[in-house]
């Protein structure tokens, strides 16, 4: 599953938005109907994970973390706890909580960035303050590649 596009769109007075068709037919191919919504980690910005990709990532994390150890648990509980579970409705629309909108600093105009196996959804202003000149992200592109250290 790879979902790929740059898109502009908006939210309702409800805080509803239309998942882009082009991400709604990959779901549908993959069989996938469930979708979790979070706060990145990083970024000011939302990931909507499906529901077999998020289970993925926490089965990494869960492994990388040590049951027993009370810092581990705290990280796992605070990455699970912030975590929702959003369905489609009939018309592909979905609801961005005022808890997430707020913590995301998403309001009416938001962007959905397709990130191969996950969905960012971000302020269009965020989302410009994250994104490097076309010269300097080809530097350190060619840098990465290359195996080179690369500082942001």
């Amino acid at each position: 599953m790879r979902f790929l596009g740059n898109i502009l769109a908006k939210t309702d007075a409800k805080g509803r938005a239309f998942l882009p068709s082009v991400f709604r037919k990959v779901l549908q191919a993959s069989g996938e109907e469930t979708l979790v919504l979070r706060k990145d980690v990083f970024q000011s910005c939302l990931v909507l994970y499906p529901e077999s990709v998020w289970n993925e990532r926490l089965d990494m994390l869960k492994s990388q973390l040590r049951q027993w150890k009370p810092v581990h648990q705290q990280m796992f509980r605070q990455f699970v706890s912030e975590a929702e579970v959003v369905t489609l409705d009939g018309n592909g629309r979905f609801l961005i909580s005022k808890r997430l909108q707020r913590v995301a600093g998403i309001s009416q105009d938001i962007q959905f960035i397709g990130m191969d196996d996950t969905i960012e959804i971000w302020s269009p202003d965020d989302l410009q303050k994250t994104l490097r000149p076309e010269d300097e992200f080809g530097k350190q592109f060619e840098n990465i590649m290359n195996g080179e250290e690369v500082c942001l």
